[in-house]
């Protein structure tokens, strides 16, 4: 079912990333959606990302996207654009 619907992407739940450098069972699932994802060629992104350190753990596990506070604070759409432009989003 999965590999039919129309999905070019997996994101994987802050619950299993915010504890996946301490918690067996967490890196396991955060491993295991990360190859499952690549084996049916979508992208993963990784929310809940707060610090260096998962950051390159997902890296390191071939995770190539992500989003949370190490990256930025939530912030209104409108003023997205304005960040972007000063280079302090991203």
């Amino acid at each position: 079912m999965l590999k039919r619907l129309p999905i070019t992407a997996l994101k994987i739940d802050q619950s299993f990333v915010r504890d996946s450098l301490r918690n067996t069972d967490d890196a396991a699932i955060v491993k295991a959606i990360i190859s499952m994802a690549h084996s049916l060629g979508m992208d993963v992104v990784a929310e809940g990302i707060e610090t260096p350190e998962q950051r390159d753990a997902l890296r390191a596990l071939g995770c190539g996207h992500g989003q949370g506070y190490l990256f930025a604070r939530p912030v209104p759409a409108a003023d997205v654009p304005a960040l972007l432009a000063r280079g302090t989003l991203g």
